[in-house]
């Protein structure tokens, strides 16, 4: 609202996973802003394309002259779907630059894919992003009243808070209206995609293995579909794009070494590890075993969706049998994470990666470390203030 407020400088650009509110929030800021407004979506328009962008630009023009209007506001949502958008979306904002017409302009769209396909190329210098990621333990917590382990198994989407007692019907819903929206909307149908029967499996048993290794040339065993570990790396980072599953890289001194790792698979929201599992949250919570996973997933998720805008990275650390679960970085500096919740007895990896990295922090989540809701609920850059 207060970027809206101030004179005509950029275009607004709020982005983020689908289903974490952003066509939500928008609707509560155009109710209370003093500011006439048109709002268009593209989902609402069959093959919108360019001329669809031109059209609704134009009408919001026709309502400033008709109504007199010495400003006003124009929303478009989704706006990655429509190929090429940037082009036009440059076209008309400069033209209302050249006019001197104080038309300003929210775009909103799903998944980084945004700012890859347009935003930097197109309308450099031209636009602010607003980045909005899955919802916090806090968030989620203090809106819905979820306690930890609710919040550890069915992750953080807004819009299954209601449903978490009834276990069928959440996980029917987070396939059907989170993952396979995302996947439809968001990959397939703004990146060609030669295997997508691939790229699903590729994502299913990714969020199985969240927080374990497997190299890509093992995982192309079991997926038992023809293709190349090339083409399972770029899947990878379209999903990855899209806020669903990354691949963390091994942490280690020379950038070769990291990328020549077997990636530790990481989703960005636990409700997709747990979409498909066929034990309950009953049943997983008293699996000591699995339910560390379930916890270490959860302090990955927490440390991804800050990374894009703190601007740090997100590694693993492994000597043979030692590790450290997590290590971020922040420029030169390294911080160590080492999850323990029943999973491991007994790890060297956090003394071996001090040893070896000298980070400037170390820090032990769970038995004998800072409690898991504290961690949860801490906001990241505090870990780069030491």
């Amino acid at each position: 609202m207060s970027r809206l407020q101030e004179r005509r400088r950029f275009i607004q650009v709020l982005a983020g996973p689908r289903q974490v509110g952003k066509s939500t929030l928008i609707g509560q800021v155009l109710q209370a802003i003093d500011l006439p407004y048109s709002s268009h979506s593209s989902e609402d328009t069959p093959n919108a394309n360019n001329a669809w962008i031109s059209d609704v630009w134009e009408a919001a023009r026709s309502k400033m002259i008709i109504n007199g209007q010495n400003e006003h506001l124009l929303v478009i949502d989704e706006i990655q779907k429509i190929d090429n958008w940037s082009e036009t979306v440059k076209k008309e904002w400069d033209r209302d630059t050249r006019e001197g017409r104080n038309l300003k302009v929210v775009l909103l769209g799903s998944s980084r894919l945004l700012l890859k396909k347009g935003l930097t190329e197109s309308l450099a210098g031209r636009f602010e992003m607003i980045r909005l990621g899955h919802w916090s333990y806090a968030e989620m917590r203090d809106a819905f009243g979820l306690t930890l382990d609710e919040y550890i198994f069915y992750g953080g989407y807004p819009g299954t808070a209601d449903l978490i007692h009834d276990e069928e019907r959440w996980q029917v819903y987070v396939r059907d209206a989170l993952v396979e929206s995302a996947i439809t909307k968001d990959v397939l149908l703004t990146t060609t995609i030669n295997k997508p029967s691939l790229l699903r499996r590729l994502f299913e048993l990714g969020c199985q293995y969240s927080g374990r290794e497997l190299s890509l040339t093992k995982m192309l065993g079991e997926l038992q579909e023809k293709g190349n570990v090339t083409t399972l790396a770029g899947y990878l980072h379209l999903l990855d794009e899209c806020n669903l599953l990354t691949g963390l890289q091994k942490f280690a001194g020379d950038v070769a070494r990291k990328y020549n790792s077997a990636p530790k698979f990481q989703v960005y929201n636990n409700a997709l590890l747990n979409y498909r599992n066929a034990n309950g949250f009953k049943e997983e919570r008293l699996d000591t075993k699995s339910w560390g996973r379930q916890v270490e997933s959860a302090i990955g998720t927490h440390l991804l969706n800050h990374a894009d805008h703190l601007g740090y990275q997100v590694y693993y650390w492994r000597e043979r049998n030692d590790e450290v679960d997590y290590v971020i970085q922040k420029g030169h500096k390294l911080c160590a994470i080492e999850v323990k919740s029943g999973r491991r007895t007994s790890n060297k990896g956090m003394g071996l990666f001090r040893e070896q990295f000298h980070p400037q922090l170390s820090l032990i989540v769970g038995s004998g470390g800072m409690p898991v809701d504290e961690f949860l609920a801490l906001d990241v850059k505090e870990l780069f203030k030491v």
